[in-house]
């Protein structure tokens, strides 16, 4: 069942939002050559906690991983397209982060996830960061009354085909309130015109998955979590939690 949100939900929404902002802005400045991943996941829990919130991610387990998510923050480096787990690799110049991070305030979620680089960008990787914010911000723009989720995937995937890189069809958005995932699910590849119709006050977690490669397969790391590109080419993963509006409000933005 899709949950409508009231406007005094989609405000307590936004101050969620808020604070994982906050937590990833505090992440990535934090991120230089030799901090280790755990000391960024330490970063992100103590913003999270000094606002009075609890992390959404840490001790999470759908149905598809063998263990508990064991961290605040998932951290994805590189060749790592989503769900890396925090650990004592430190940072390189040159590396491509992905932070994605959640939390709940008084009962409400907020979900969202931001990459850059440890330094100066290679060209291809700037490309390929930029690719993926384009792509959200599609998406987002699509996230209007009126229109279908399929709009916001196919705004996604027409900017994947123009660049080339490959999406992996297994994963992306969903809806969020009460819980970090709620239905529906939001394609990152999908028809315009197609699916669930938009309505104002539904809110959902729009999240392009690019890989530089171009292809659109990936494997499962040992650690059951980590989905990581087939390849070995570099991956990116930009994420917003939306209110649907018009204009389309962003809840996690500073």
């Amino acid at each position: 069942m899709v949950e409508i949100k009231t406007p005094s939900e989609i405000a307590a929404m936004r101050e969620t939002g808020r604070i994982v902002a906050r937590a990833l802005s505090a992440t990535r400045k934090a991120a230089a050559p030799g901090t280790k991943l755990t000391d960024l996941d330490d970063v992100a829990a103590a913003v999270i906690a000094e606002a009075g919130a609890r992390p959404a991610f840490l001790g999470y387990q759908p149905a598809f991983a063998p263990t508990p998510f064991p961290a605040v923050i998932c951290a994805s480096v590189n060749d790592v397209i989503v769900h890396g787990i925090p650990t004592g690799y430190r940072l390189r110049a040159g590396d491509v982060v992905s932070i994605d991070c959640g939390a709940y305030l008084d009962g409400w979620a907020g979900d969202a996830a931001v990459t850059f680089t440890v330094g100066p960008p290679a060209p291809a990787d700037r490309a390929l960061i930029s690719a993926t914010e384009q792509a959200l911000a599609a998406g987002i723009a699509a996230a209007r009354p009126g229109n279908r989720i399929g709009d916001i995937g196919h705004a996604i995937a027409v900017v994947a085909a123009r660049h080339g890189y490959g999406v992996p069809g297994d994963f992306g958005g969903h809806g969020i309130g009460r819980h970090m995932h709620e239905d529906p699910s939001v394609p990152n590849r999908a028809r315009a015109g197609r699916g669930l119709l938009l309505r104002e006050g539904m809110a959902l977690a729009i999240e392009p998955m690019f890989i530089a490669g171009g292809g659109d397969d990936y494997r499962v790391a040992a650690d059951g979590w980590s989905l990581r590109s087939v390849d070995g080419s570099r991956a990116a993963h930009a994420e917003h939690s939306v209110a649907i509006a018009d204009p389309p409000l962003v809840l996690t933005a500073l």
